[in-house]
């Protein structure tokens, strides 16, 4: 099979499309020939060899990237009822990777792909969409809300946009350059350019008086202080993200003075992760139904170096998936 393969920690370019073995199903487990790969910005920053507490441990080298994919079942192993070939599957969990033609993966991390739904819109709700599920889950929106959501053409903010929106609260999408259009045209009452200064004086006067009572942040850095100055007192400042790959932590002083609730909800997904495949069902659900829809940028499977590339480049917009 054709696959992507890191040797060594570094640029994008480090990733090479390579000829490997196919991987040997075994008991309990089925082999996937794979028709859409997710890939995920942690996965620019594992590349690089960054360790991070967001993210899964450096893995061993070489390496094959990622983990979610959808496809159809061409073997299975033992134990396994042969009734699954080729039936239209996706996984959040694969081995040795995702950025492959074959990929195996356990019988009980199977999700059967819902009719209708598309191999990569599939792949992007069953990891990105089920991490929005358990966001929102931690965020706790209501109609009484005024939300502004940071980094809001990415792959999980375009769909905490569309919750937002579904839920009928006040929803400020801050994007960069282009992408402001896409946040528009996904309902946000209010669609700004966080590259450009005074941003958030647009922000002020479009709310006249109104203030913003939860900020679901995604990006980090200078554009996430910006976002916290925002926050009326008593109001949430929740972390989806950090998409700049720069820090931010909220003065505590600040937090105190004006009662606000900080909570890194990464975090709490990575810490609570038995509800995962609940969360995995019902975002495939959601997407089925239309109630979510997620953007998809494909690249092919042997430019996954561009594809990291224009996803440090802030170039992308949505979920991007590698397609053998």
């Amino acid at each position: 099979m054709r696959a992507v393969v890191l040797h060594e920690f570094g640029p994008a370019e480090n990733l090479t499309y390579e000829t490997l073995p196919d991987p040997v199903v075994g008991p309990g487990q089925v082999r996937i020939a794979v028709r859409a790969a997710g890939v995920h910005f942690v996965e620019t920053v594992m590349r690089q060899g960054q360790a991070s507490d967001m993210a899964p441990p450096l893995p061993e080298l070489p390496s094959v990237f990622g983990g979610e994919v959808a496809g159809v079942v061409d073997a299975v192993g033992p134990g396994v009822d042969s009734a699954w070939l080729g039936r239209a599957v996706v996984t959040p969990r694969s081995t040795p990777g995702g950025y492959a033609e074959l990929t195996v993966a356990e019988l009980a991390q199977l999700h059967e792909v819902p009719d209708g739904l598309g191999y990569e819109t599939a792949v992007a709700m069953v990891m990105t969409g089920a991490t929005t599920m358990g966001l929102l889950d931690v965020a706790q929106l209501s109609a009484d809300d005024v939300v502004l959501v940071t980094s809001a053409a990415g792959g999980v903010g375009r769909l905490v946009v569309q919750y937002a929106v579904s839920v009928g609260a006040v929803v400020i999408g801050a994007a960069g350059g282009d992408k402001v259009e896409a946040v528009w045209e996904l309902g946000a009452d209010l669609a700004v350019d966080y590259n450009k200064p005074g941003w958030t004086d647009v922000v002020r006067e479009r709310l006249d008086g109104r203030q913003v009572s939860v900020v679901l942040d995604g990006v980090g850095g200078e554009k996430s202080a910006a976002a916290f100055d925002l926050i009326a007192e008593g109001g949430r400042y929740v972390v989806i993200g950090w998409s700049s790959q720069e820090g931010f932590q909220p003065d505590a002083a600040a937090v105190e003075e004006r009662g606000i609730t900080v909570t890194n909800a990464l975090l709490e997904l990575i810490e609570h992760p038995e509800r995962g495949p609940d969360r995995e069902r019902w975002a495939l659900e959601a997407a089925a139904k239309g109630e979510l829809t997620p953007a998809v940028q494909a690249f092919p499977l042997a430019q996954a170096a561009r594809a990291h590339a224009a996803m440090e480049r802030r170039e992308t917009t949505g979920k991007v998936v590698l397609t053998p």
